[in-house]
């Protein structure tokens, strides 16, 4: 990771956990302004403890979101190139706005079933921060599940059953579902399909900075558990999907204006709770390189 001088000044933040099982408030800091190397280790063992922190009232341009994002990793280019932010790849536009032609301005159905995202690349994604641009006047809220709480909620003997397994996650397990409920998602062009092969990735996945266990399947991209056959595979990924978002492990977020989130992909799964088709809703997501779970 790069790091600013530690000649930059200090601000003067505050991180205060959330009446939640998992995530934090950061009140006070400006992502657009330079963040020193003890600011930034602040931040980063924050997200380390809490998974996902909500950074209140950054009223800051793309190139700072970008270049905040930067600080933690490479930026994922997203495969669905035509909702890019015009001049900024890196950003990814999530919205259920038309433009005055009828075509979608952003991904309408972002986070429709439960994931972590990019689970599906080789080197699934570090973290995403989506920042609040537009919000409705009801709904849009982000459920985030704790996966390290899931993975030690299990029983012993479940625990012990699936953690040598592994399982495959495609890009493409809903893709057509999604597109037969919102006709505004674009069929994606050989090329498209090509960035996005299945990958295989260990059913329990152990995080590479702190040596936490959680569960790595998600309804939205988890097509089977490699060596199972597919009836016993499907029954035993319905159970841990079941599992994995019981109410005791995750944070419903409810956006406030110029919010911007991150979290962790590799310990937590979040999901869109929906927004009334008739209010607009409009945020930029960034996200970061991971590696490859073991």
């Amino acid at each position: 990771m790069t790091a600013t001088s530690d000649t930059t000044p200090a601000q003067d933040f505050e991180i205060r956990r959330l009446d939640a099982p998992v995530g934090a408030e950061v009140l006070g800091l400006d992502i657009g302004k330079p963040i020193n190397t003890a600011d930034f280790a602040r931040i980063h063992r924050a997200h380390l403890d809490h998974h996902v922190l909500v950074f209140r009232d950054q009223r800051v341009t793309p190139e700072a979101h970008i270049a905040f994002s930067r600080r933690f990793g490479p930026l994922e280019i997203h495969v669905l190139h035509q909702f890019h932010l015009a001049g900024h790849p890196e950003i990814l536009i999530v919205s259920n706005i038309k433009k005055p032609d009828g075509e979608p301005l952003g991904l309408g159905d972002a986070g429709a079933y439960w994931h972590s995202d990019l689970s599906y690349k080789p080197k699934p994604s570090l973290g995403s921060l989506l920042h609040a641009q537009e919000l409705p006047s009801e709904g849009g809220d982000t459920l985030f599940a704790d996966q390290h709480l899931a993975w030690e909620g299990l029983s012993s003997a479940l625990q012990q059953r699936i953690l040598p397994m592994k399982a495959e996650h495609s890009y493409l397990a809903k893709y057509e579902e999604l597109r037969a409920k919102n006709p505004w998602r674009p069929k994606l062009s050989q090329a498209q399909v090509d960035q996005v092969a299945p990958s295989v990735h260990p059913v329990v996945r152990t995080h590479p900075e702190t040596g936490r266990r959680a569960l790595f399947v998600s309804e939205h991209f988890t097509t089977r558990i490699v060596g199972l056959p597919q009836g016993e595979g499907d029954a035993l990924l319905g159970e841990l999907f079941a599992h994995s978002v019981r109410p005791e492990y995750v944070y419903r977020h409810r956006w406030a204006p110029h919010d911007l989130v991150f979290w962790d992909n590799r310990s937590l799964m979040h999901l869109a709770a929906g927004t009334p088709d008739h209010l607009r809703r409009k945020l930029y997501r960034t996200t970061i390189e991971g590696d490859a779970p073991f």
